[in-house]
């Protein structure tokens, strides 16, 4: 299954708060990135983060992708602009 760009430009929407947020097709899904660094993505209409040590106090689902990747973890709660915003700025400096 492939991404919507409905989806996308939600989770675009959602992102408004997070700094110099792109976002880039892959293969029908969405690499996301902050200030340069790519921090997650858009599978099967799920926004997925890296796994790092700044991120996993908020107890997210971890998730694999697609086969044979890296667990990421699903950010299940995408209408919190705040909390998702502070999420994705933790797992940028994590990242760094």
């Amino acid at each position: 299954m492939t991404s919507t760009k409905e989806y996308r430009d939600f989770i675009l929407e959602q992102l408004s708060e997070v700094p110099n947020v792109s976002c880039r097709p892959m293969m029908g899904e969405f690499l996301l990135y902050s200030d340069g660094v790519l921090f997650g993505g858009i599978y099967d209409d799920r926004l997925l983060v890296k796994r790092v040590p700044e991120n996993a106090k908020y107890n997210m689902d971890e998730v694999v992708p697609y086969k044979n990747a890296k667990p990421f973890y699903f950010v299940g709660d995408v209408d919190d602009k705040e909390k998702l915003a502070e999420i994705i700025i933790n797992t940028v400096k994590g990242l760094k």
